[in-house]
């Protein structure tokens, strides 16, 4: 990346506080109610213009900026920052007018229609002219404004449509493949099109992998998925590079959505490296009744991406989402436990979507920090009372999380693993990053997440939860990483193929024979609804400390498991030939009865675990407890719902954030006095955290 990092939204002292501000939809008079109700939430920056293009540019080359002037100012005059974006995830009515052709077409031939959002063509050169030409209005006009604090580019890339299979995008992806492949020759070996006689001697007989009777192929699919991510993260630096060339000294963001179940087609280890603050949205799965597990994973996923620097929650919810199937809400004091879950593991504020609830169209049931209930109602208080907490939380701008592990995550991974005719169904990459990021939320390890092929030595621990697609590379990086010294977990049907869906020569897995001293003759799945037993050989792994100690619960109970001596496991076992390593458990029936199942392979300083089934939950967490102790980490032994974070300045000073999601106070132990921020009182052994609440100790 060729232009400057900026640290932070300019200007901005305070933490970003705030939400998406849609003064459109409201009569002029209600913007002075609303900034003079914003400055008593605290709000410190707004997010402005985000849907607004048809209001800016309501015909090709006119533009109509006399609102905006007035709301930029209006905010200055108040001392609040602006977000300001450019409104390019819906092109207006007249552009689909002129060019219908801008509209996506799915894999099955279908043109979407105008009205709704995002629905967009990356390989358009209508829509990129038209982008661009807004946008550069945009950065010529406010490029100075003293309300401008961060350019918010699009909204959402990804979502809720990113591939288009029109002929303009067809011809696009040839030239991509061309520059990637370079020849012909070359695209047909990468592809495997020998299989199924499906070899090209013509770049125009190539397209993307439209519906075909049967599964297509597999790497085709592969590579239109790295294309698609390539071709929106052209326009996103198309407009980026305007920006800093008209409006220099303003950093550049757009808002990912990490939580892997919220976008999918985006490879976020690329964008991270081109947006100068990352920022992130995440909404809660409300019928998950632990969704601050995945709460955290994402915000980890997205520090991860930031590289470890402070980064912003630029949207969540005060309370209920619209379009999940049952949009629960959220309860009291969950809007704060939720912000300042995000605050603990690195963004530096959190801003909601939206800042005053909607009457009409898609949204109008989602939830606001001024809902439909007005400032007599709950939430209103809530979102005072968060203003005022995070008020007193500025000190902690620019200090970093501290972490205790790795876990590896490769967007081309999961990309290839979902494709068609896997083994099972059933295995599934992100449920697998979901349930080892559990055992690890469970453990009490702040995680970091990162490419199989970082540079890993400054973890002790690395888990690999699913690396289907592990490259040379990524193989050479782990056997290194072992030899080192580092503990290294690898999780079942990982190595297998490389970069093009190729499976590795010689025996499974692959890229990761060495480094975990084994091959996998065969896969085994199970049937649907079927499970198996792992027994302990030899009496079972004993950790130093443990005299029979339960496995991590953490607030005295013991997960099911008991001792360790036998584990359980769903949907998918291996037929595993040791080849060096050491046998921890076997299989005590199931297709692979007798065989090993879990093994420890000592390589260089350090040791590499193969866990070759879908343990459940009482598994992994044992998985982990023997890992952590290779690794030389201790396991603290705290209530299983208290979530507890690190982060340290550069200055010597830590603050430690302590998270109570369960439903009685938790007392967590102390290793220095300190200062507690959110009520400023002196602590020293100990500090209470209440039922729902949070506590924040300066050391």
């Amino acid at each position: 990346m060729d232009h400057p990092r900026y640290p932070r939204p300019l200007g901005l002292a305070p933490l970003a506080y705030g939400g998406d501000y849609n003064p459109e939809q409201w009569p002029e008079e209600v913007w002075a109610e609303d900034v003079r109700l914003m400055g008593e939430a605290g709000v410190t920056m707004v997010s402005v213009g985000i849907f607004s293009w048809a209001l800016l540019e309501p015909e090709r080359g006119v533009y109509e900026f006399g609102w905006l002037d007035r709301l930029l100012d209006l905010l200055h005059a108040h001392g609040i920052r602006a977000d300001l974006a450019t409104p390019t995830v819906v092109p207006p009515a007249w552009f689909y007018r002129d060019h219908p052709e801008a509209l996506p077409v799915t894999r099955e031939g279908h043109r979407y229609s105008f009205g709704s959002r995002g629905a967009i063509c990356h390989s358009s050169p209508a829509y990129q002219q038209a982008a661009a030409a807004i946008t550069e209005q945009l950065a010529r006009r406010y490029g100075s404004h003293p309300a401008v604090a961060l350019w918010h580019v699009h909204n959402e890339y990804g979502v809720p449509v990113s591939d288009c299979y029109c002929e303009e995008s067809a011809a696009h992806f040839r030239r991509w493949l061309a520059e990637r492949h370079g020849t012909l020759e070359e695209l047909n070996s990468a592809w495997g099109t020998a299989f199924w006689g499906q070899r090209y001697t013509c770049w125009d007989d190539v397209q993307p992998p439209r519906l075909t009777p049967t599964a297509g192929n597999p790497a085709q699919q592969l590579d239109h998925a790295r294309f698609t991510n390539d071709a929106i993260l052209a326009n996103f630096k198309r407009e980026r590079d305007l920006l800093h060339r008209l409006a220099p000294g303003i950093p550049v963001t757009t808002n990912f959505m990490t939580a892997l179940s919220q976008c999918q087609s985006l490879d976020y280890w690329a964008w991270g490296r081109e947006v100068d603050l990352v920022a992130n949205d995440h909404y809660l799965v409300a019928e998950d009744p632990r969704s601050q597990i995945n709460l955290a994973m994402a915000a980890d996923l997205t520090r991860s991406v930031a590289g470890g620097r402070p980064w912003l929650l630029l949207e969540h919810s005060t309370g209920a989402v619209n379009w999940q199937p049952r949009n629960l809400a959220k309860r009291p004091g969950e809007l704060a436990r939720n912000s300042l879950a995000h605050v603990a593991r690195g963004s530096e504020g959190a801003m909601f979507f939206q800042w005053r609830a909607s009457r009409y169209g898609a949204e109008k049931f989602h939830s606001a920090m001024l809902p439909h209930a007005g400032t007599a109602s709950r939430i209103w208080r809530e979102v005072v009372a968060l203003g005022a907490e995070l008020g007193k939380l500025a000190e902690i701008r620019d200090s970093l999380v501290r972490s205790d592990a790795a876990l590896l995550w490769d967007w081309e991974s999961w990309w290839a693993q979902r494709l068609e005719w896997r083994p099972s169904v059933d295995l599934d990459a992100r449920e697998r990053a979901d349930a080892w990021y559990a055992a690890t939320w469970d453990a009490h390890l702040t995680v970091d997440f990162a490419h199989p092929e970082a540079e890993l030595g400054r973890y002790p621990l690395v888990v690999a939860p699913a690396l289907y697609l592990t490259t040379e590379a990524a193989g050479r990086n782990l056997h290194q990483y072992v030899a080192g010294g580092g503990t290294l977990v690898v999780s079942c049907f990982s190595g297998i193929v490389d970069e093009h869906d190729t499976v590795h020569p010689g025996p499974h897995p692959g890229a990761l024979r060495d480094v975990l001293g084994l091959t996998v003759e065969e896969f085994a799945p199970l049937p649907a609804g079927r499970g198996v037993t792992l027994e302990a050989v030899g009496g079972g792994p004993v950790l130093a400390a443990e005299g029979g100690s339960a496995l991590p619960g953490g607030d005295g109970s013991v997960l099911p498991g008991g001792d360790g001596s036998v584990l359980h496991a769903d949907a998918w076992t291996e037929f595993v030939v040791p080849d060096g390593a050491e046998v921890l458990y076997r299989y005590a029936d199931g297709p692979a009865a007798g065989q090993p199942a879990v093994t420890r392979h000592a390589l260089g300083a350090g040791h590499a675990y193969y866990v070759s089934a879908r343990l459940d939950a009482a598994g992994l967490a044992r998985i982990v407890e023997l890992a952590a102790a290779d690794a030389g980490l201790t396991l603290p032994r705290l209530p299983r719902d208290l979530e507890v974070v690190e982060r340290a300045a550069a200055d010597g000073r830590r603050y430690l954030f302590a998270v109570n999601h369960a439903d009685s106070d938790a007392v967590l132990p102390l290793t220095a006095p300190g200062t507690e921020l959110l009520t400023g009182a002196a602590v020293s052994g100990s500090v209470t955290v209440p039922a729902g609440g949070t506590r924040v100790v300066r050391y």
